[in-house]
């Protein structure tokens, strides 16, 4: 795993959040829900990218081309997005997928790993827009310790390599630490490449 504090400056931060923006616009934040039980996760999400990661009762985990709701294509991943995975990824292909996740009030994220892509050799970067959240991250079991980071605003963090399947999740939001959003709240993207290429 590789911590990248401060990665994206206060304006790159700003014209990455007005780029986000355009994209909910098109592709706008809906309320997931888990497998089998159907029960509303306490985020919202949407996706930019050739494919987007969606979850729901009839069809559980996977990655489509089309918004869930919309049933349109996801809007083109921002070119930022693309120059860092350039940058930090030690990976040749470009990524396929941006998870767009934004937690408000109590929203979380259990430790959960992501596997539903077919390719374990591709980094998954985080980039972390607002409040502060607290992120917790392990090993390869759900057993294993765990330890914590408060990644802030501008933060960037990759699980890669050994800690590609790394179990990790969202304990809480600490409101208050940022203005970047208006609304308040934090907004987490995950850049994944999803196919063998």
């Amino acid at each position: 795993m590789q911590y990248y504090p401060q990665k994206l400056d206060r304006e790159a931060q700003v014209a990455l959040l007005d780029a986000l923006r355009r994209i909910m616009a098109v592709a706008p934040l809906y309320t997931p829900t888990m497998p089998r039980s159907g029960r509303p996760m306490s985020v919202h999400m949407t996706n930019c990218g050739p494919l987007g990661w969606i979850t729901d009762k009839d069809g559980g985990y996977r990655y489509q081309a089309t918004h869930p709701v919309t049933g349109n294509p996801w809007p083109p991943m921002p070119q930022m997005l693309l120059d860092l995975w350039d940058e930090v990824a030690d990976y040749p292909f470009p990524p396929e997928a941006c998870l767009v996740n934004y937690y408000a009030g109590a929203a979380k994220m259990g430790l959960h790993q992501d596997r539903d892509e077919e390719d374990f050799a591709a980094p998954v970067l985080s980039v972390s827009l607002g409040a502060t959240g607290i992120f917790r991250v392990g090993g390869r079991s759900r057993k294993d310790p765990t330890r914590k980071f408060e990644l802030k605003s501008g933060d960037v963090f990759m699980l890669d390599g050994e800690d590609r399947l790394a179990f990790h999740g969202i304990d809480r939001i600490l409101a208050g630490t940022s203005d970047l959003l208006p609304e308040g709240g934090r907004i987490n993207l995950t850049l994944r490449r999803v196919t063998k290429p």
